[in-house]
């Protein structure tokens, strides 16, 4: 069964087992590395993309489900509320090992998208679901506060 699916902005198809994972086919068919594997359990967030702009991790994303959909992964990010956030995130010297960091902004990217205004708690809430090993929180918290407001301004 081939699956047709639109990958940042391009139409692609995938002619191979409709149960892979979202996940194997962005990094091993297409290329786009930026996704990562952490767990392989939808427990660390690295390999969170977007699906139709919902956050949604890929490991666990059956290439079957998202037939005729929207994925945009972290290279695919060019809006207004992405570019904030990667300039906040820059800023801020969030990323230390870097390897949690996609997950990281693509969630953040997802709270600000449908939340532009966060608390604290509603940071933690949203960012909960991500594991940074570094530890690094406190400027994850940070940085989307300075892309919350850099978007109202």
């Amino acid at each position: 069964m081939a699956v047709t699916f639109e990958l940042n902005g391009k139409e692609v198809t995938y002619d191979g087992d409709p149960e892979t994972p979202l996940l194997w086919v962005i990094r091993d068919e297409y290329g786009l590395t930026g996704t990562k594997f952490g767990c392989g359990i939808a427990q660390c967030g690295a390999c969170t993309v977007h699906v139709d702009g919902i956050g949604q991790r890929a490991c666990i994303t059956s290439v079957e489900s998202i037939d005729g959909q929207s994925v945009r992964t972290i290279e695919g990010l060019v809006d207004e509320v992405s570019v904030a956030v990667k300039d906040a995130w820059s800023n801020f010297n969030v990323p230390q090992c870097g390897y949690c960091q996609s997950g990281q902004v693509m969630s953040a990217i997802d709270l600000l998208q449908h939340n532009p205004n966060p608390s604290d708690e509603d940071i933690d809430d949203a960012m909960s679901g991500n594991i940074c090993r570094c530890a690094s929180y406190v400027r994850i918290r940070h940085a989307i506060q300075r892309a919350a407001e850099t978007l109202r301004t």
